[in-house]
């Protein structure tokens, strides 16, 4: 299928939760066509039936939905080159019959041997012994072929691959890459199952679905010349090749399961947003010209030029996530960051408290929504806490000038009949000049006193608004003991 249009493809297995590895691929295959006007189109290839996990074609269509990544064919939208999923395009005997014409012109053989003897085949290659096969079957008679295959003998079809000279590819990150020939092992095309190997269907469909630009992952530069013989064996014109670096965790380890944010549905869990993600995810590998680091997705399809990509491995930096998720956090809709945050706020907040405003205190202060309880518990309940929490030098405070204060403020608590958040302001710093304080000097005791926390999310009148009168009286007269008890 030639076309001048770029025509890249998103190609996942469905084996489970998708890895930030195979979301980035999506990304960068979506975003690579979509800079040049082109199309992006979703393949299922799961011929592997042994990994097939049950439901993992669903995450693989609601992930792609959720972060935008729109596909232009695939199972659900046929362009004219379905199907679109590996195992009914099995049925329809594509792979054999292409598998078949490299046989008709010597390029292919039917492979007989057992597992035993694959096991006794060895070679030296480079001063090491590898497992390569001898190509024994090769030159098997045409009739015994025939009688084996009559006969119902079990099958490989593999590929004639040189044992001289070398083979070149090129990469549009790594440029020319050359390997020697004996270490291309006969690659099997059928397995003795009758479906197709990953690196032949990936081949056939590649080029019969008009794929111009292949991207993958590094761990996949190997297999590329034994693609390019396969092209080559067809007279097929060879796609642009795009290998993305390797993504490790903060150990340069490749990032695996273990890490707990290897996946998509992981971040997503964790409270991150699909934004903040996506924006991450490209950055794992590619440099933009403009100095900056924040971009939507349509930003990302403007900017996008894969020939910025690295060589380099990514590294996961979830604490760089987080920042990023923050700063999304902050731009978000008040009410649509309210409606996620309200879960996280009724974990540890039972009374009637006003959630909206709470929720309008901590958007600006957290990076990912699971930081909200720990951010919010005061309102409950007051920690446990040192009274050396009162001591500030820059307020210059102590605990003995603190319990001074709280004494003082206290009737003035106590005669304030509206507690909003302006009116106790007001009142509070009308205390402050008549008294010729500082005004830290009363608001740090005070908010010490009404939250028992270092860190809080707002001020001291703010706080005594949510909480309102009674329990604010109760907070500033316990902390009052609690002074006088330790002084």
């Amino acid at each position: 299928m030639p076309t001048s249009k770029i025509r890249t493809r998103f190609a996942p297995s469905p084996t489970g939760r998708m890895h930030v590895g195979n979301l980035r691929t999506a990304l960068y295959a979506y975003l690579i066509a979509k800079h040049e006007g082109g199309d992006f189109i979703l393949r299922i290839e799961d011929t592997d039936q042994e990994r097939y996990v049950e439901g993992a074609v669903d995450i693989i269509y609601r992930t792609l939905e959720k972060t935008g990544l729109i596909h232009d064919e695939g199972p659900d939208r046929d362009g004219g080159v379905g199907p679109y999923v590996q195992s009914e395009r099995q049925k329809q005997g594509i792979y054999m019959e292409y598998a078949k014409k490299l046989i008709a012109q010597g390029d292919a053989y039917y492979c007989f041997c057992t597992q035993e003897e694959l096991s006794t085949m060895k070679r030296v290659v480079a001063g090491k012994e590898i497992s390569i096969y001898d190509k024994r079957c090769l030159h098997l008679p045409k009739e015994e072929v025939e009688r084996r295959l009559a006969a119902g003998d079990p099958y490989v079809i593999r590929f004639n691959m040189p044992t001289e000279g070398t083979t070149t590819f090129h990469d549009v990150i790594y440029g020319d890459i050359t390997v020697n020939n004996e270490e291309l092992e006969d690659l099997i095309l059928i397995k003795s199952d009758g479906y197709p190997t990953y690196n032949f269907a990936n081949v056939v469909d590649d080029h019969l679905m008009g794929i111009t630009h292949v991207v993958r992952g590094n761990e996949y530069l190997s297999s590329a010349p034994k693609y390019n013989r396969i092209y080559e064996a067809f007279g097929w014109e060879i796609p642009v090749y795009v290998h993305c670096p390797l993504i490790t965790n903060e150990e340069h380890q490749k990032l695996s399961k273990r890490s707990g944010h290897s996946s998509y549905e992981d971040l997503i869990e964790q409270g991150f947003v699909t934004e903040a993600v996506v924006n991450f995810v490209a950055l794992l590998g590619w440099c933009p010209t403009e100095n900056r680091e924040l971009y939507t997705l349509q930003e990302l399809t403007e900017a996008f030029d894969y020939h910025h990509m690295s060589k380099s491995p990514a590294v996961f930096d979830i604490v760089k996530l987080r920042w990023m998720n923050g700063e999304y956090l902050k731009k978000m809709d008040p009410a649509e960051f309210y409606e996620r945050a309200l879960p996280y706020m009724k974990q540890v907040l039972k009374k009637d408290y006003d959630f909206r405003k709470i929720a309008a205190m901590v958007q600006t202060r957290i990076e990912v929504f699971p930081d909200i309880p720990a951010l919010i518990d005061f309102f409950e309940t007051v920690p446990d806490y040192e009274i050396s929490m009162y001591r500030h030098k820059k307020m210059k405070t102590t605990e003995e000038s603190s319990l001074a204060v709280l004494k003082e403020v206290l009737p003035v608590l106590e005669a304030q009949e509206d507690y909003s958040n302006d009116p106790l302001y007001e009142t509070l710093s009308a205390f402050v000049k008549e008294k010729g304080y500082k005004n830290g000097y009363v608001m740090w005791p005070l908010r010490t006193a009404v939250s028992g926390k270092q860190m809080t999310p707002a001020g001291a009148t703010e706080i005594m608004e949510i909480i309102g009168k009674e329990e604010t009286l109760a907070r500033v007269s316990a902390a009052v003991e609690k002074l006088e008890a330790g002084l």
